[in-house]
């Protein structure tokens, strides 16, 4: 599996920068004042150059949820039982969450993923059976999980990105459910990207500030643990990361490897990028960051990685639910690229 995990890796091209001046010819030549349309311009931009096409198609659009439990929710570092997860995906395959109406309304397809959820649950149409192992161990007394593990729940998303795009899907975009994983995610940001872990831990589900003072424990405990396996982003992401954010991770590096953008949702799947980032330098030219979370850190986060993103509604769900609605974002920009009249086309007076 390693050699496999290698070989997508290896095959993650760089984007086409050559596309870009007659990409930028047609953006100046619609009906417009020159720039005008601000960051929609840029969003079109960078879609097209992922995609390697100065004539980008966007119709198909689909979110991946991925859901799976966490052993350091036996901490005490949530304001919600472990039970909540599984819940919850019943929730999402009755069609009454939140990423359900949103992804409804962006006309995007949803598959939820039970990568790691410690429950059994019935054949759904709706749900990816592909469960690693029921919850990753608890962080704070050892690795989350085994590198075999790591590993496996990485190619998972790997698998359904790149059936995704043989399907003819043109974007997807990540989710996720589990209680605690703002944990995880928040050790993962301090140690790849070098941050005190004061300064990114934020109040997740809506803890007080006891609990939230306890949590930070935990994530400095958690990284002191398990510090002699944190050499490599794999190393990290199987010593204090989550099954969820595996996937999410994996997710990202088949899309890359495909030539197909994806749409990062908040926090944890933030998560999930910077990992799949410090994998591969040549992912973020693949990536949209939906949105700004209202989880404290990550406007930090998305600064120490240069990332700006299209959203800031204070969201702080998950789910996917900052991602469905910045596709609806994304697929207007191409819209104007591809629909708008051209000042050649309609006759119309250009700036003197």
């Amino acid at each position: 599996m390693y050699e496999e995990f290698q070989s997508i890796l290896s095959g993650i091209g760089p984007v086409d920068n050559a596309l870009t001046g007659e990409i930028q010819a047609h953006l100046d030549d619609l009906t417009k004042p020159q720039g005008s349309l601000g960051r929609l311009e840029e969003v079109a931009m960078k879609f097209a150059v992922a995609a390697g096409t100065s004539r980008p198609v966007l119709e198909k659009k689909k979110v991946f949820c991925f859901a799976a439990d966490h052993g350091v929710a036996e901490e005490g570092v949530s304001a919600f039982p472990a039970e909540v997860t599984p819940q919850m995906v019943y929730n999402m395959l009755n069609g009454g969450a939140a990423i359900n109406v949103l992804t409804r309304h962006a006309g995007a397809d949803l598959d939820v993923v039970d990568i790691g959820v410690n429950h059994d649950f019935p054949d759904h149409p709706g749900l990816r059976q592909r469960k690693v192992r029921k919850a990753s161990s608890n962080i704070a007394k050892g690795p989350a999980m085994s590198l075999d593990e790591t590993l496996q729940a990485v190619m998972i998303g790997v698998s359904l990105a790149r059936e995704a795009h043989a399907d003819g899907y043109h974007l997807l975009a990540t989710g996720e459910m589990g209680i605690a994983n703002t944990t995880p995610a928040t050790a993962l940001f301090a140690v790849l990207l070098d941050l005190p872990v004061e300064s990114i831990t934020g109040r997740g589900t809506g803890i007080d500030n006891e609990k939230l003072d306890h949590k930070i424990s935990v994530i400095k405990r958690a990284i002191e643990v398990n510090g002699n396996n944190l050499a490599t982003p794999l190393d990290v992401l199987s010593s204090i990361g989550g099954l969820e954010i595996a996937g999410i991770c994996g997710l990202i590096l088949g899309a890359a490897s495909v030539g197909m953008p994806v749409v990062v949702d908040g926090f944890i799947s933030s998560a999930g990028a910077v990992t799949a980032m410090k994998l591969s330098c040549k992912v973020s030219d693949y990536l949209f960051f939906s949105h700004l979370s209202n989880e404290q850190g990550h406007k930090r986060i998305m600064s120490k990685i240069g990332a700006r993103p299209i959203l800031d509604l204070d969201l702080r769900l998950g789910e996917g639910t900052g991602a469905a609605l910045a596709m609806q974002v994304i697929e207007g920009a191409v819209k104007i690229y591809n629909e708008m009249a051209t000042f050649s086309s309609a006759r119309v007076s250009e700036k003197q």
